[in-house]
């Protein structure tokens, strides 16, 4: 049986001058002439992958798809339409992402994660809902540190990464700063195993150790502000995220770290360099 969106076997059933037909009596499907091996005769077994050309016909081809049925990977969004987008998977023919199956808008040259399935009209076509095909056996523990790309995110939960393409992770909603946005590949600490084996991330490092970038990056910015910062850590969250990208509590941290190292004064309204700490 000739499996569509898989790499198979097949046999050389028929030789045509613009290729060769493979399968058996009841099925067949053309093998391009500039697709087939040379030397190639009748009853000659060729591994091929098996999709639907520009005008939906079945083809086979021995070139290697980035993808096939049941994995998963990320592509380039090589161009868009009005229904959706179109991704190098290495064919000849790009492969259709609909709308309904984007979980963020996509341009071309962005990259995603995705899974093939075999629409109503029987042909493959992309998704980026891939939740349920992520396995929960990641060998990671507490405190490593992953790299992963945003699949998905969610106003409720937080953001969804798929750590090494492979292992289901979640940003929780409350460990999200910054700018994170579906297709990123990020950098991050595992800070919890679930019992289901999903892991839970951080972009940040464990206390101390961001302590220390925050309060850098704090001073940086009182440096490119001349030594003045028009608002204190009393400021409201929502500034403080603005212009830090770091929660209120990790914020009065980093001033703390500064201020023990006496290197800015608090006035009522304001966060100034130190004098001392200009010279």
């Amino acid at each position: 049986m000739m499996k569509l969106g898989k790499k198979q076997m097949l046999m050389v059933v028929k030789k045509v001058d613009f290729g060769v037909y493979l399968g058996n009596e009841e099925e067949r499907v053309l093998l391009p002439k500039k697709q087939v091996p040379e030397g190639i005769e009748i009853g000659d077994p060729v591994e091929v992958f098996l999709y639907k050309d520009s005008a939906d016909r079945l083809i086979a081809t021995t070139n290697e798809p980035k993808l096939t049925l049941g994995e998963l990977a990320v592509l380039t969004v090589a161009d868009t339409g009005k229904y959706g987008a179109f991704l190098d998977w290495g064919l000849e023919k790009d492969l259709f992402l609909p709308f309904k199956q984007q979980t963020a808008k996509v341009a071309k040259g962005d990259k995603c994660l995705v899974t093939l399935y075999i629409d109503k009209s029987e042909r493959l076509c992309a998704t980026m809902k891939v939740y349920e095909l992520l396995r929960k056996d990641s060998p990671y523990k507490k405190n490593d540190h992953v790299s992963g790309i945003i699949y998905e995110t969610s106003p409720e939960f937080g953001v969804f990464v798929a750590v090494d393409n492979l292992y289901s992770a979640l940003i929780p909603k409350k460990e999200v700063y910054g700018k994170l946005h579906v297709g990123q590949v990020v950098e991050a600490r595992v800070t919890d195993v679930k019992e289901d084996g999903k892991l839970d991330l951080s972009v940040r490092e464990r206390i101390p150790e961001q302590m220390d970038k925050d309060a850098k990056l704090i001073w940086e910015r009182l440096e490119e502000y001349g030594g003045i910062l028009p608002f204190t850590d009393k400021a409201d969250p929502e500034v403080i995220k603005r212009e830090f990208g770091l929660s209120k509590n990790a914020f009065k941290r980093a001033v703390g770290r500064l201020l023990k190292e006496e290197k800015i004064e608090i006035t009522e309204k304001s966060i100034v360099v130190r004098k001392k700490s200009l010279i």
